[in-house]
């Protein structure tokens, strides 16, 4: 089973918006066991959409537009997929009462323009958006289907959780996958590549291994296409072979990120945890609370970016921060220190870097980072080099901090 995305937006042409749209999309398909053949990025215009739609439907079963459909005149989806499917835009009862609620309960007026969006295509079928006033609609033409979304990710990626997925199974008889990801950290990914290889040449021509990587973490993906139930104890038994090849770098086996793999783990040990960033600017602290129930562990943050901010929140020695500079180990340990005191928590993380551009030198390059941990009152402290890119070198920072919290929190006696 094929699908076709096509993302419309003159604003992801231009670079304005990131698509995430088609990722997510293709994700959720693939895990119910359906292929993407080819994903679309087209401008708001009228030919553009009606040829793509056109095209998409004559060559895979289901195809998956998002965009377009807001309350302006510009989103135009609705009327070009009325010359599409042959019928007329009619007022649904269903959307309109959705509307309504959604207005009401953000004390919104009801205008005409929001009026506008209960109109929907008669031939289509209403699918449920609990997120906006643009609903999903799905539409049958001969063996294939074209599932409608809006474009804002949030709202998309609810219908395709609570209505597409559900409305494809119900629609399609389909393959069954088999996907286990294993979380990988302190490992660059030439160097697991290496320490894998006799491990994959051996896997059984069924089970295809996937490497994705991001700053400081790779994740292992095993998947099975068409499988049975005799492939999942396959997977399962070539997935724990990696316990004898890499047991210090095995993070979870379940594929989860490092930060929900901290917050079980700060859970089941029953621990608080606080932090003090310099160059990261609270991206480990905002890491951490986007996991939902992290206020059972975390109790907050102090963003010290400013010398002041170390030396009189954090307790961090004016002779420290002359001495040895705000990059050091000296500083990183008294804001783990300082951080800990301050919030009254068992554990603690405090980052200092030069994140870049500028601000390094030839001692203390770009990309220079210290990252220090309190545990109960025991400092420890790491000296990391990353590279010259800003955004990576925080990304990094926020990875490498948490694993490091990972990986000592479990020696903890």
């Amino acid at each position: 089973m094929e699908a076709i995305i096509i993302t419309i937006g003159d604003e992801l042409l231009i670079g304005h918006t990131v698509d995430t749209n088609a990722a997510f999309i293709a994700s959720a398909l693939n895990s119910i066991g359906i292929s993407v053949k080819r994903k679309y990025i087209i401008s708001d215009k009228k030919d553009e959409i009606s040829t793509h739609v056109k095209q998409a439907l004559s060559e895979v079963s289901i195809v998956l537009t998002t965009g377009g459909l807001g309350p302006t005149n510009d989103d135009i989806t609705k009327k070009v997929l009325c010359e599409l499917f042959n019928t007329e835009l009619v007022l649904s009862e269903e959307a309109l009462m959705q509307v309504k609620q959604f207005l009401e309960i953000r004390n919104l007026p009801l205008n005409k323009n929001n009026l506008g969006q209960a109109y929907i295509p008669q031939a289509c079928t209403l699918l449920t958006n609990k997120y906006g006033t643009a609903p999903g609609m799905l539409f049958k033409k001969s063996e294939s289907i074209l599932i409608s979304m809006p474009g804002v990710p949030h709202e998309m990626i609810s219908l395709m959780t609570d209505e597409v997925l559900p409305a494809i199974k119900s629609l399609f008889s389909l393959d069954r996958i088999i996907h286990k990801v294993i979380t990988v950290g302190g490992i660059a990914e030439a160097v697991l590549a290496e320490k894998l290889s006799e491990w994959e040449n051996k896997l059984p021509e069924y089970i295809h291994l996937a490497y994705l990587p991001s700053p400081g973490v790779i994740k292992l993906r095993l998947s099975v296409y068409n499988s049975n139930d005799n492939h999942i104890h396959e997977v399962e038994h070539q997935a724990n072979k990696l316990y004898k090849i890499i047991p210090d770098n095995i993070i979870s086996m379940e594929g989860l990120s490092l930060t929900e793999v901290l917050g079980k783990i700060l859970n089941q040990k029953t621990l608080t945890i606080g932090t003090a960033e310099s160059c990261t600017g609270g991206a480990i602290a905002s890491e951490i609370t986007s996991i939902a129930g992290s206020s059972d562990y975390f109790k907050g943050s102090v963003v010290a970016y400013h010398n002041s901010i170390k030396e009189n929140i954090l307790n961090v020695s004016k002779s420290d921060l002359h001495t040895y500079g705000a990059v050091s180990k000296q500083v990183a340990e008294s804001m783990a220190k300082g951080i800990a005191e301050l919030l009254k928590t068992d554990i603690s993380i405090a980052v200092t870097g030069i994140a870049g551009p500028g601000g390094g030198t030839s001692e203390k390059p770009v990309g220079t980072v210290w990252i220090a941990i309190s545990i109960k009152g025991k400092v420890l402290s790491k000296k990391y080099k990353f590279g010259n890119r800003r955004d990576t070198n925080i990304r990094r920072t926020v990875n490498a901090g948490i694993l490091f919290l990972i990986n000592e929190i479990k020696r903890m006696k």
